[in-house]
């Protein structure tokens, strides 16, 4: 299951959240692709990979911190790149995601 890149935006109202802040906006994005897993019925557990964009190498400590408390216990290969920007200006990282569908969501 490939799950679209996630920023630091709201699903519900489109918001943009975390403006200014890597960190707070890799928290909306984590918590966007749990969301967007569950509702597919896979969980984190499952994620086999993920690729992290920022638009400044500076962030990646407070982005790739987030990320961990998010993945503890699971070890998905990932890929960090920077870019010269993401669709927005305000937004300061994107996550996008790989996860494995449980059989029994499958079946």
């Amino acid at each position: 299951m490939y799950v679209r890149g996630q920023i630091g935006q709201n699903l519900d109202t489109s918001e943009s959240v975390g403006i200014g802040d890597a960190g707070a906006q890799a928290e909306q994005a984590m918590a966007n692709i749990a969301m967007l897993l569950e509702e597919a019925g896979s969980r984190m557990e499952h994620l086999v990979k993920l690729t992290i964009y920022l638009v400044d190498p500076r962030y990646r400590e407070a982005v790739y911190r987030t990320v961990g408390r998010w993945t503890k216990g699971v070890h998905p290969i990932s890929t960090g790149l920077v870019v010269s920007a993401l669709a927005r200006p305000e937004w300061l990282c994107e996550i996008d995601a790989v996860a494995v569908l449980p059989e029994e969501v499958r079946a």
